[in-house]
């Protein structure tokens, strides 16, 4: 004796809805953590800050700096170097500390110049971060690097 399983219309159409009930279920809350998560934008209108873009590359690269960070038992540390490796103190910095994909964990260090490059008292817990970093020269040039950091365990 076999027994049949006889495939009607109701079921095909159960399993049309379930299959995209599923692949719409997942696109809704991809695009709900997406947009949960989305820290904003970088400038108010791209185009504009476009225009001046070049000209404040080369102002800033014409000052020949280069920026190491490193965190070592709770210490952030900014090492700022003029061309020649001489450590750099600048009229003015700030830096702010953060996850790539949310704004939760952005917060900026009190940085201190102890004659060789800025430090700050900060336990980052282990993972990737990234500091966003400005400072401006003594001749009034703007300076901004976005630099990685990863901490391990």
């Amino acid at each position: 004796m076999t027994n049949q399983f006889k495939l009607t219309g109701w079921h095909v159409l159960a399993i049309f809805v379930g299959a995209f009930g599923i692949i719409i279920g997942v696109n809704v809350a991809l695009a709900w953590n997406a947009v949960k998560t989305f820290p904003g934008l970088q400038v108010d209108n791209s185009y504009i800050a476009s225009q001046t873009f070049d000209v404040r590359r080369e102002a800033q690269e014409a000052l020949g700096w280069a920026v190491e960070t490193s965190h070592d038992d709770g210490l952030l540390e900014l090492a700022i170097t003029d061309a020649k490796g001489y450590p750099v103190q600048p009229a003015h910095l700030e830096a702010k500390v953060g996850r790539t994909t949310t704004e939760r964990d952005d917060h900026t260090p009190d940085f201190r110049f102890d004659g060789r490059a800025f430090v700050a008292e900060d336990a980052l817990a282990p993972g990737y971060w990234n500091i966003w970093l400005t400072a401006q020269a003594q001749d009034g040039t703007a300076f901004e690097q976005r630099l990685e950091l990863y901490v391990g365990e």
